[in-house]
């Protein structure tokens, strides 16, 4: 999960997260990761429209955000 979330920062891709919060309540946020810590890391989440603090181990998923770009001829 780790890995993932260094990868995001490297190649700048937003996040589609299932997180599990401290609780139980499971929720889907898209997130910039910002900095990768070894237990948590910052990311700037679209839900609150702010920066917050994730625990890595409550991560359940994680899902890089496609961008389709569709070419008018």
């Amino acid at each position: 999960m780790r890995n993932q979330l260094l990868k995001s920062v490297e190649y700048n891709e937003s996040l589609d997260m299932m997180y599990l919060a401290a609780d139980g309540q499971i929720s889907k946020r898209r997130i910039n990761i910002l900095q990768v810590g070894e237990v948590s890391f910052r990311a700037y989440c679209f839900l609150r429209k702010s920066k917050r603090t994730f625990r890595i181990d409550n991560v359940l998923a994680l899902v890089p955000v496609v961008h389709k770009e569709s070419m008018v001829i």
